[in-house]
């Protein structure tokens, strides 16, 4: 496959109300009381399994910013191996390949036991919705092959 250099299609110009239904959810999931940094960890993992390089390079970027240590982040990938994440970070990170990877194994009961065990029912209500919006991103992105370091560039011009 070639390296992503041209994107496809700008989905915010062909398609303006599709991307503000988007926009809507990413709303909604950054007003239930998670954490950026919990939130850019999910979804950077889902990201990662999607091969999404424009949203593994924006979320990375997202989580330094917030100042988490290039450590965890680096640690992502592997978190099941390392000692960079909590219990609860951990469940959610599960439940993210889990739901991410859904066509493999329809969310196993162990996934789910182990989201529960750190989630009443509407955090992982919402934790399902952070997964399925970054899921949503990753797919338009990777579908119109946005490029990597763009969303640096994004970032500048409106700064």
């Amino acid at each position: 496959m070639p390296a992503n250099t041209k994107p496809r299609v700008d989905v915010r110009n062909v398609a303006p109300k599709s991307y503000e239904a988007v926009i809507g959810l990413e709303r909604y999931i950054h007003s239930v009381g998670f954490d950026d940094g919990f939130i850019e960890l999910v979804k950077l993992r889902a990201s990662q399994i999607n091969g999404c390089a424009f949203c593994v390079d924006m979320h990375a970027r997202r989580l330094r910013e917030l100042g988490e240590p290039n450590e965890r982040v680096d640690a992502v990938a592997a978190w099941s191996e390392g000692p960079f994440f909590s219990g609860r970070e951990r469940a959610a990170l599960a439940w993210t390949e889990a739901v991410t990877l859904l066509a493999e194994d329809h969310v196993p009961d162990s996934a789910y036991d182990a989201a529960r065990a750190e989630f009443d029912e509407t955090e992982l209500v919402n934790l399902t919705m952070v997964v399925a919006t970054i899921n949503v991103w990753n797919r338009l992105a990777v579908a119109f092959r946005a490029v990597p370091e763009g969303y640096a560039r994004i970032k500048s011009a409106s700064a």
